[in-house]
């Protein structure tokens, strides 16, 4: 084995959960909460690292929510990194997929390319449930003015200020609701919190 595979092999084993049980339950409630209260900004811990691109908190989701029952789709940047392709089969065991229409995960690390997400799995009238979650990072979230969120789970209005959403997010978003049950559900994550958008979330813009 050469030098450059040895490190790769490693790298592949670290930045796993700690103690895999109790890591992988805190930031599986710590979703579920999010998930149950939209627009609620969230923080985790430092409890999982993978290879770049990805950050740590997106690391720690995906580590707690795929196993090898779960098709995980990468985009381009983060399928092209063969460490962490070796990092998602050690960790999680989770097939890759490259099927935008299969994949019941979803990572996005590099927001600057197109994303149309309704060319992922949507569910169906019958079962809603099989569709995907989308990961995306983003530079920064904060409650703060920027976008203006209201449905189930949200008192009220919620504010919500995201750096580096995606082009037209807003706009597939709204595509995103009217295929309610279906659609997809969205976790935005940055390198200090989370974020979750269910997609019975109403997601406009705000006053800034």
């Amino acid at each position: 084995m050469q030098i450059n595979e040895k490190a790769m092999a490693a790298s592949a084993l670290e930045g796993g959960f700690a103690d895999p049980v109790f890591d992988s339950q805190n930031v599986f409630n710590a979703v579920m909460n999010a998930m149950a209260r939209p627009g609620t900004v969230t923080s985790l811990p430092a409890l999982a690292s993978a290879p770049e691109p990805v950050l740590n908190n997106a690391a720690a989701i995906i580590a707690a929510l795929c196993d090898a029952d779960t098709l995980l789709w990468l985009d381009e940047v983060s399928s092209q990194n063969s460490a962490l392709r070796d990092w998602v089969t050690f960790q999680t065991a989770a097939p890759l997929t490259t099927q935008k229409s299969d994949a019941q995960f979803a990572l996005l690390t590099d927001t600057k390319m197109p994303l149309d997400i309704a060319q992922f799995a949507q569910g169906s009238q019958e079962y809603p449930d099989r569709s995907c979650t989308l990961i995306i990072q983003v530079d920064d979230i904060t409650n703060a003015a920027g976008l203006s969120l209201s449905g189930p789970g949200i008192k009220d209005t919620a504010d919500l200020h995201v750096q580096g959403l995606p082009e037209l997010f807003l706009e597939h978003w709204q595509q995103n609701k009217s295929r309610f049950p279906c659609g997809v559900d969205v976790i935005l994550v940055s390198a200090s919190s989370l974020v979750c958008l269910p997609r019975t979330t109403n997601i406009s813009q705000g006053v800034i």
